[in-house]
């Protein structure tokens, strides 16, 4: 079953999204993704920092 996350505090950082959502079980997860064509990259996070590091050190191969 696909999951629908709402997101908020949406920041953009070069060509990488960093917002912040809750889980299935009403934790919140921050969430990074590159939106360059083909990429591919994103990932979850525990923090909001370590979401924005990631944003900040992502270096597209596309």
């Amino acid at each position: 079953m696909a999951v629908h996350r709402r997101f908020r505090d949406v920041v953009r950082i070069g060509p990488v999204q960093v917002a912040t959502s809750y889980d299935g079980r009403g934790r919140d997860k921050h969430t990074a993704a590159c939106t360059a064509p083909r990429c591919g990259f994103s990932a979850d996070y525990d923090s909001r920092a370590a979401a924005e590091l990631a944003a900040r050190t992502h270096r597209c191969k596309a």
